[in-house]
């Protein structure tokens, strides 16, 4: 770790408590806001084929957008999420393949309303250039103002990012590239952390992953969001939901997989992994399996996240705003 990397966060922490302090000094503070987190299905979204219909998709992709921000238009929407010029990262999760990874329409249609709010540079990026070409992707390519590119092509930062139980080389994709991220996860079970969806998915921005499994990963999840490279940028997550897995994941596994026909919209990631999990948990329930907690792998890491230590957000359900179009 170096000095300069030590010194960063200590005064990032600072900050945060000095405004913390500042807050206090107002008197007290109003109810908190309902986290919005929308739920947008169309049950004819695959049309006669077996992929999803791209119109059906960009219209349900409108639809949930503009209910999120409560605009008439989902170009008004848009224009509130990012600004003309801006690089925008789309975090696609390509780990399971052509079966359930981000579906490839899906990013297709965000990046054509990106570009009609004014977007002239794209990039996909994920873990690899393998999974990226597993998924369906072109990495190393450029397709318009589109992109694809893994982070074994674009590298990682010399020093480490620290906070709590992580320390990490960040993506250079996210830290040199990027000005704002929209989180593109998949809604699927996970064999040790119980969920993985919006949190979770930035794993695949750090160089060691696999050391932040243990318990499930908690805290290590809550902590990495903790890191300001990536609170500053993720702007958005949408949860691709049009097919989902509810168990044996994060593998792809057809038997326990099913058309949800679905997106789960969100900014507060805590709140819609919150409502990921009860997804998850209620498929569960009608094909009689154990629910994630009876199984023993209930995701606290979305509770830590929620702690007063963290405050990346809430899973209480009485301060969740979930609403299905």
């Amino acid at each position: 770790m170096s000095h300069n990397s030590t010194r960063r966060d200590f005064l990032q922490t600072c900050a945060g408590a000095l405004a913390a302090g500042a807050a206090s000094r107002l008197g007290p503070l109003a109810a908190p806001a309902k986290a919005r987190v929308v739920i947008a299905r169309d049950a004819a979204l695959r049309g006669s084929g077996a992929t999803p219909d791209s119109a059906r998709l960009l219209k349900l992709l409108d639809r949930g957008l503009q209910t999120l921000y409560d605009r008439d238009t989902a170009l008004e929407a848009w224009r509130q999420l990012v600004r003309p010029n801006e690089v925008v990262g789309l975090k696609v999760n390509c780990l399971g393949g052509r079966g359930l990874s981000t579906t490839v329409t899906l990013v297709e249609a965000i990046s054509e309303r990106l570009q009609q709010a004014g977007i002239r540079d794209i990039v996909v990026w994920d873990r690899s250039e393998r999974d990226l070409e597993a998924g369906g992707f072109y990495p190393r390519q450029r397709r318009g103002p589109v992109r694809c590119i893994g982070n074994d092509e674009a590298g990682f930062e010399n020093d480490l990012s620290v906070y709590g139980s992580v320390g990490s080389r960040l993506s250079r994709t996210l830290t040199r590239t990027c000005d704002a991220v929209i989180n593109l996860p998949v809604l699927k079970d996970h064999g040790l952390t119980g969920f993985t969806g919006a949190l979770k998915n930035f794993y695949g921005a750090v160089h060691n992953p696999n050391k932040y499994h243990p318990n499930g990963g908690d805290p290590y999840i809550a902590d990495l969001h903790m890191l300001p490279q990536i609170r500053a940028k993720m702007r958005l997550t949408i949860n691709d939901g049009t097919t989902a897995q509810y168990e044996g994941g994060p593998g792809y596994k057809p038997q326990w997989t099913w058309h949800y026909n679905g997106l789960v919209l969100g900014r507060d990631a805590v709140a819609l992994d919150y409502v990921g999990w009860q997804i998850i948990d209620a498929k569960r329930a009608q094909q009689r399996l154990k629910s994630l907690a009876a199984d023993g792998r209930e995701p606290r890491y979305i509770a830590t996240a929620a702690d007063p230590r963290h405050r990346l957000g809430t899973d209480d359900p009485a301060l969740i705003e979930r609403l299905e179009v």
